[in-house]
């Protein structure tokens, strides 16, 4: 028996670090590992010792005898992945540096944690690093600077519960990815952090007064809106964002109840991405099956109102370039009650569609329904709820009066109005400027260099801030142990700005601004 990786995975490479004889692809030091979708478990390497699947934050890791009917296909997926002809970036295909092929065989190793082994805590003095945001990339950064220093940390976050994108953006069907907060929850009681929730940073202190009362200041503040379509009727009540819609769904302390309409009966969302899927999979999962995850409760009550019957997935590119994973798209196969139907309006979709390789993520689609859809003809109610796929398709306008009416898009034979009463933008996340740090307009991000803020000495910035949006929850593992690299050798050759007054004088600040 061997173990499998399932659609859940976070690419946190816990599991690669434990594991015994290196059967998990690919690993860190593999070029495959910034852009691989999900990790991959050899097996004919694995020696069944269960080490990945205790080490996983967020229990994607089974027995493959033990996979229920709805994942069995991972079993599949992960030895396929070894294979002559497997995924673009499995070991199969790869070359090592020498031109020999890189097989994943056994081969016992210590990868371990990032050791910053080049940095002593006795190469610097006591160090008081605040950490700004309490989501995955924040936390990353606080757990290696409590694990490989001495440093006390202060962890602020401007809203009243720590988790970030990890308790406000993973959707709430996903319990297992949400469990990496369980993680990260530790350290809120670590002897050496202090915790201040509903403390925002440049409303009710600035950045110059946080960089005073420590030695460095490390910003993990994310990605907080949303990308523009730019197009005309954007702003028509009816055309919501998917961060809006997510947010609305999770219960974000700042999203109203009342935020989102789900009268209409056909929803488009625009976008081919993993959060483009999940709004479309809230859209028409059976609110019975929403009731025991942690939901909000406004939004179960609306779902259970709700009207939809169709949601339309609009993506300008085609189903071989689509921005999702394969292991999301693979999911929706198995909702219940749920159809599935690739619009072939272009003659391009299904050669597409048919020639993808085993390893591509459209060979998902290889058997699922096409067929022309007549938009004229409203949605079904009577019959089972559907998602269809339109590729190769661009948003032209949001058409309406008062409220959203249809999409206007072109693509295949020209232009065409899908009706619909609801459009969802789901384009990606975007960064906003931070109060006291620059922003570059271009990329919404932090201008960095491995981390260091340009020209704000002792200021660093990590995960989205710094990167973009880019990039699951692992991701922020390697990110936040580059930033907290750099932070430490700044220590070492004493260029960080020595703090003018100490934690007792911050706590008596923070006491006074948030009266």
């Amino acid at each position: 028996m061997a173990f499998a990786i399932t659609q859940t995975c976070c690419n946190d490479a816990t599991c690669v670090s434990v594991c015994p004889v290196n059967c998990i692809h690919p690993t860190p030091e593999e070029r495959a590992f910034g852009s691989t979708e999900m990790l991959h478990i050899d097996p004919k390497s694995c020696i069944d010792c269960g080490a990945c699947a205790d080490a996983c934050p967020v229990d994607a890791v089974f027995p493959v005898d033990r996979l229920p009917a709805a994942q069995r296909e991972y079993a599949r997926i992960n030895a396929a992945y070894f294979e002559p002809g497997g995924a673009p970036d499995s070991p199969a295909r790869a070359e090592s540096p020498e031109g020999d092929p890189a097989g994943p065989g056994p081969n016992f190793h210590d990868w371990g944690e990032p050791s910053f082994d080049r940095v002593l805590p006795s190469d610097f003095g006591p160090l008081r690093v605040a950490v700004v945001g309490t989501g995955p990339a924040g936390m990353y950064a606080a757990r290696d600077l409590l694990l490989h220093t001495r440093a006390e940390v202060t962890l602020i976050d401007r809203l009243p519960v720590p988790g970030g994108l990890v308790r406000y953006g993973v959707a709430p069907d996903h319990p297992s990815t949400k469990k990496v907060g369980e993680t990260f929850a530790r350290f809120h009681t670590h002897p050496r952090v202090r915790t201040y929730l509903g403390l925002d940073v440049g409303a009710h202190i600035t950045a110059e007064e946080l960089a005073a009362h420590h030695d460095a200041v490390i910003y993990a503040v994310g990605a907080a809106t949303d990308r523009r379509l730019g197009i005309p009727g954007e702003e028509l009540p009816g055309c919501v964002s998917a961060t809006a819609f997510v947010a609305w769904y999770n219960g974000h302390p700042e999203a109203t109840p009342d935020a989102v309409d789900l009268s209409a009966e056909r929803v488009v969302v625009v976008g081919n991405g993993n959060v483009a899927l999940d709004v479309a999979r809230i859209l028409v999962t059976e609110p019975d099956t929403l009731a025991g995850t942690s939901i909000a409760g406004h939004a179960l009550a609306e779902l259970r109102r709700s009207k939809v019957r169709e949601v339309v997935v609009l993506g300008r590119r085609g189903p071989g370039e689509a921005a999702y994973t394969r292991s999301e798209l693979l999911a929706l196969k198995h909702l219940p009650g749920v159809d599935l139907l690739v619009d072939d309006h272009d003659p391009r979709v299904g050669p597409a569609v048919d020639a993808a390789g085993p390893g591509d993520k459209a060979a998902v689609l290889r058997d699922v329904a096409r067929g022309a859809v007549d938009w004229s003809l409203p949605p079904d109610a009577r019959g089972r709820r559907r998602i269809v796929f339109r590729f190769l398709s661009a948003p032209v306008e949001v058409c309406g009066g008062e409220h959203t009416r249809a999409m206007r898009v072109t693509g295949g034979t020209g232009e065409l109005e899908i009706p619909s009463g609801l459009v969802l933008r789901a384009v990606g996340y975007r960064g906003v400027p931070q109060a006291g740090l620059p922003f570059d307009e271009a990329t919404g991000t932090v201008p960095n260099e491995l981390g260091r803020v340009r020209g704000r000495p002792g200021t660093y910035v990590v995960g989205w801030s710094k990167r973009g949006p880019s990039g699951g929850i692992g991701a922020n593992r390697a990110c936040a142990a580059e930033t907290v690299g750099s932070l430490l050798a700044d220590a070492v050759a004493g260029i960080l700005p020595a703090p003018a007054a100490g934690p007792k004088a911050f706590r008596r600040l923070v006491r006074r601004r948030r009266r």
